[in-house]
């Protein structure tokens, strides 16, 4: 593999320095680099990350190739910046067994785009019945180390308990979609005013909040590794950070929709701010941003939920829940913490890569910017300003709720091991 100069970025939004890759490390980091025959990229104004991590990413293959591939869902991967995703476990088959873990595990190989880590179904079918083949799976090719039923939440205390006390012996995680199913009957966006005046039925945000107080409560019994997707509301962060004041091993990642976006944008009935769980009010939205900001929330994860048009261009009542975000991340989350001073690039770094690859125990990612490290990099222009234009999307579905929003920052280069899969913001 040939060598690559990034010069003068700023690393980690830091000091300027210039940064040699050669073959699939990183060989140096410093000023005045220089290689002989090394492909050059110029830095200036530019800020220097690992590579990003996503614990959250719908591909939807096996099942649903009309909504997302696991080709086309790392293409947008590596132009959002990420170098390693989490693929839930609700496809068609279910990844609930070893042969479909090590399926996707293989697609991602192939795609070249970016590592694609699988994560296990808890529950054989997601039915929430039966502990699915935690160990074969985590013991296949895949290495599965996160486990969700994610779409659906595991209800049941006893098999949650249970699947708590079986991923300890690997050092595994249950990820929690927290969602009290008898509380949520019917319901179609958050539980509140304007739930009240459109007449639509309601999520409240207890719904959330009582099985993430149950789940920390098991996971401290059994002393096992418990993460809170999509974590949405101000109590919901209250009861994680009360947990981890105990000292108990629990994790929990925000959205960059629940970041930004508020229930009042359900006013349009527009089926693309339908999402689970639900954009929530401004005061929700300011207390994610300040536990992101203070730690109480480890990280973002996208929850990249792709659908095709017919699915999401259709009455409110019958559309699907869900928002692609895997190209927009970056860009929301510089807009909602960095622009408003509540993050640093460092901070974003931690919050979009170190944590995430750690919580999925990742090896190869979330690594510092230094000699030797693996060459997982991403290049941003902070400085750019830009409409969201989803039919330049490399996602094969169009669901973003940004449509035609400005958002700053833009990836111009993405390296997966020191190799470009994106150059000059297009795929490489």
């Amino acid at each position: 593999m040939s060598k690559i100069l990034i010069r003068g970025a700023q690393v980690l939004g830091g000091a300027v320095q210039d940064v040699l890759i050669d073959g699939e490390l990183i060989a140096g980091v410093g000023t005045g680099l220089s290689a002989e025959g090394a492909q050059v990229v110029e830095g200036a104004g530019r800020i220097l990350l690992p590579g990003l991590v996503d614990l959250h990413t719908h591909l939807r293959e096996p099942g649903r190739e009309d909504s997302e591939t696991v080709l086309t869902g790392t293409r947008a991967a590596a132009v959002g910046g990420y170098t390693a995703v989490h693929a839930m476990a609700n496809t068609f088959p279910v990844a609930d067994t070893a042969g479909v873990v090590e399926q996707v595990w293989r697609l991602g190989k192939e795609s070249g785009y970016c590592d694609v880590q699988p994560v296990g179904a808890v529950t054989v079918g997601l039915e929430g019945k039966h502990l699915a083949e935690l160990g074969a799976m985590h013991d296949s090719a895949a290495g599965v180390k996160v486990f969700s039923d994610d779409g659906k939440c595991v209800d049941d205390a006893v098999i949650m308990r249970r699947a708590l006390e079986y991923v300890k012996a690997f050092d595994g995680v249950v990820a929690q979609h927290a969602q009290e199913p008898r509380l949520t009957e019917g319901a179609q966006m958050n539980e509140g005013v304007v739930s009240a005046e459109l007449g639509l039925g309601g999520w409240p945000a207890v719904a959330e909040e009582s099985i993430i107080a149950r789940d920390v409560l098991l996971a401290a019994h059994v002393g096992s590794r418990l993460h809170v997707c999509h974590l949405s509301t101000a109590g919901s962060v209250e009861i994680v950070r009360w947990a981890k004041s105990k000292g108990w091993d629990v994790t929990a990642e925000v959205t960059p929709h629940h970041l930004l976006l508020t229930d009042e944008l359900v006013r349009t009935y527009n089926p693309v701010y339908k999402v689970n769980p639900p954009l929530r009010t401004e005061a929700d939205v300011l207390a994610l941003r300040e536990a992101l900001a203070d730690g109480t929330i480890d990280c973002v994860a996208t929850d990249h939920a792709p659908h095709p048009h017919e699915d999401k261009d259709c009455e409110w009542g019958a559309a699907a829940m869900g928002m692609v975000g895997l190209e927009t991340a970056l860009s929301v989350v510089q807009e909602t913490m960095v622009e408003t001073g509540l993050l640093d690039w460092a901070g974003v770094a931690d919050r979009m890569s170190f944590r995430p690859a750690h919580i999925g125990r990742l090896a190869g990612h979330g690594r510092p910017v230094a000699a030797g490290e693996p060459a997982n990099l991403v290049l941003v222009d902070p400085a750019y300003r830009g409409s969201v234009d989803p039919e330049g999307f490399a996602s094969r579905s169009r669901n973003t709720p940004y449509q035609g929003r400005e958002l700053p920052g833009r990836v111009t280069h993405t390296f997966l091991r020191g190799r470009a899969t994106v150059l000059d913001g297009k795929l490489a």
